[in-house]
């Protein structure tokens, strides 16, 4: 594939899980914790897609990310909640496209390097590990972001929320995509 074409693939799985999650999981989520819901999501499933964009494509993953969660803020965020040309939006996105690069370099320099391109086979604990850090960073970065929307008694939760919701989020996508490349190993077996 080129590059133009990996770009294309991560922006739309990212519109896709961004959309899944508007669409299923905020409605459910606003309805038990509508302070909350506005800032985070108790299943991001982007996050996923964050996850496992950076371990494919390496550090050039921050580019479609950004533009699909871009794409994501205009598609599916109301427009009296936020725009996504507004600073704050901006500085969110970037936060949350950053969080994985910044988890797998991080763990690059402590030695344990997890791209793809530099393991021939899948080390789900290390990409999980990656994927709790930078469920880490992007939890702690959009606290600051944030910082002075979230009221001082729900900013522990709201980090709670951010940090839970990564993870599920990455493990459901993780999960989702194993069973289709299964059903698409199966089915290609079956043709032959």
């Amino acid at each position: 594939m080129t590059v133009l074409q990996n770009f294309s693939v991560v922006i739309l799985a990212y519109v896709l899980a961004h959309g899944l999650t508007a669409l299923l999981i905020t409605p459910v989520q606003s309805r038990l914790m509508p302070e909350l819901t506005i800032f985070a999501s108790l299943a991001y499933l982007p996050h996923g897609v964050r996850v496992l964009s950076t371990w494919l494509l390496g550090k050039r993953a921050f580019l479609p990310l950004f533009l699909g969660a871009f794409l994501s803020e205009a598609l599916f965020t109301r427009a009296e909640i936020s725009t996504p040309t507004q600073p704050l939006i901006l500085l969110s996105i970037a936060v949350g496209a950053a969080s994985a690069p910044l988890a797998f370099e991080a763990m690059a320099l402590a030695g344990r390097r997890v791209y793809a391109v530099q393991r021939a086979r899948i080390h789900w604990k290390w990409l999980l590990l990656a994927g709790a850090l930078a469920s880490v960073i992007n939890s702690a970065g959009q606290s600051l972001v944030f910082s002075g929307h979230i009221l001082p008694d729900d900013s522990v939760a709201v980090v709670a929320i951010y940090a839970v919701g990564d993870l599920i989020g990455l493990i459901a996508t993780t999960l989702a995509l194993m069973l289709i490349f299964r059903w698409i190993r199966l089915f290609l077996n079956r043709a032959r």
